[in-house]
Order: C-alpha cells, then structure tokens, then sequence
C-alpha cells in the first residue's frame, strides 16, 4: 500500500472526467496515467468511485430525459394503454441491458481488479476495439431511431457494455460500437449509452467505496478527502465532456477516436516492448 498524493488524485480525477464519456476507456487511461506519472496504480476501486462523478454529471445532463422516462415507466406498469409509449419501453431497455454487466461484474470480480489491468490486455483492446469501431461506423447503416428501439437492442448494447469491464474496451465505444452495427443513429447510440451506464456505475462505485480505503489493498490509496476531490472533479470535467461528446457525435464519424485509440495502444505496446513500462 501506498499514500496516494493530492496530485495524484487531482490528475486521476480530471482523466476520468475527460475520458469517461469519450469511446476511448477512461479505465485503461487511468491505468496508464498511473503506470507512466505515479509509484502505484490507483485500482479498480478508485476508477469506479471516480465514475460516480461522470455519472452524477450524466444524470444531471439527462434529467429531464430521465424524469420522462421513469413516469412513463411507472405509468405503463399500471396502465396498459402507456406501454406502446417509447419512454416505458425505453425504461425497460434499461434494466434489462443492465443485467450483463452486473452479472458479469459480480462473477469475474477478481480478475477483473488484478489479471485484466495487465498493460498488455490494455493494449490490445485499445487497438482492436478501435479497429471494430470503425468497422461499424463504415458498415452501419445509422438510420434506425428511438421509435425502431426494441427490447433485442437494449440487450445487445447491455452484452456491449459487458465488455467494458476489461480496461481498454470503453463502456461508450462498446455500446456505441454494438449500436452502429445494428443500425442506430450514432446520437441514439451514445445516448442510450449514456442512459444505460447510469444503474451499471452508480452501483459498483457505491459497492467499491469500501475496497478503495482498504488499507490491505495494493497500490495508491486515497483519503476521504482525496477521492471526494477526484470525484467532484470528474463530476465538473465530465458534464463538459458528455456535452461535447453529444454534439461531435451528431456532425461527424467516430474515426477521431479510432485513431487515437490505435495510436494509444501501438504506444503502449513499444512501451513495454522496450522495457519503458511494466505490464503489472
């Protein structure tokens, strides 16, 4: 165990917030972050709770969406008539496509927080991801909207989101990825992604807040007072970050992000391959 330092969570904070919303994984950044400025890697804990402060924001920027949503939902529980509504359906799309990840989540907890943060996984699914995602950008016919949304489609962004789990996949490239190849508009895709992430986070960051102060815990650990400056800044970086992603999304392709993504992970790789980073 090591005393994580205010920098160091200042820094880890602001990555998270940048990355979070981006299709580029917030996860393998703030792993790489601390593989190539600190002594320790922050943990899978610390990536989670930091993500309660880019989903704040994304409920935050949803509101109203949200708001809708759930009254309709509940509306369409007890009223026939609602349930051909979009928003009751949607509301449903939501707790089913959260299902894989939880699922998922609970049964591969472990490696997930020790063998899938290996630097050399971490390269690989930033350079394949990348590569599938502009695959479905250049296959996808982006024509489908909210009204052709069905209940097969939230479940397949919900397996999508599933890959994000491992760092390097990115819970908005995955989703947005799955999203394209089945047809979505890119703004519907990244805004289900959005929607979708938001029981998914809240929940492991609520069930990590133990594990990141766990003096047993290897790496850099935070204060109190430290993770709650990571979040509310994340919380700040990470609205900024959703508006602008939104309307990139809306006027142009996601090859930026393919680019970068491959870029990054072609980086890492001559990294360890010279000795310049560790893969643990």
């Amino acid at each position: 165990m090591v005393d994580m330092t205010w920098f160091e969570a200042i820094v880890l904070g602001v990555v998270q917030g940048l990355t979070e919303m981006l299709p580029i994984s917030s996860s393998a950044h703030l792993r790489l972050t601390s593989a190539l400025f600190f002594e320790e890697d922050a943990g899978a804990s610390f990536t989670a709770v930091t993500q309660l402060g880019t989903e704040t924001a994304v409920l935050l920027y949803f509101w109203k969406d949200i708001v809708r949503i759930l009254v309709a939902w509940w509306k369409g529980l007890w009223d026939k008539e609602q349930r051909g509504e979009t928003d009751y359906r949607l509301g449903w799309y939501v707790i089913i496509g959260t299902l894989p990840i939880v699922f998922f989540g609970l049964i591969f907890k472990d490696a997930i927080r020790d063998g899938a943060r290996n630097l050399w996984l971490v390269a690989f699914s930033l350079i394949f991801f990348g590569l599938l995602l502009a695959l479905a950008e250049l296959v996808g016919k982006k024509t489908r909207t909210w009204s052709d949304f069905r209940m097969r489609d939230g479940l397949i962004l919900g397996f999508a989101q599933a890959g994000a789990l491992i760092p390097g996949v990115s819970r908005s490239g995955g989703t947005i990825t799955a999203g394209l190849f089945i047809g979505l508009d890119r703004t519907v895709a990244a805004r289900y992604s959005f929607l979708l992430a938001i029981p998914a986070v809240f929940g492991a960051g609520i069930l990590s807040l133990g594990d990141v102060f766990d003096p047993a815990t290897e790496g850099s650990v935070p204060s109190g007072a430290q993770m709650l400056v990571a979040t509310i800044i994340a919380f700040f970086v990470g609205l900024a970050a959703v508006h602008w992603m939104l309307k990139w999304v809306a006027k142009h392709s996601v090859f930026i992000f393919v680019w970068y993504r491959c870029i990054l992970g072609v980086a890492v790789v001559i990294m360890l391959e010279t000795g310049y980073l560790q893969a643990t």
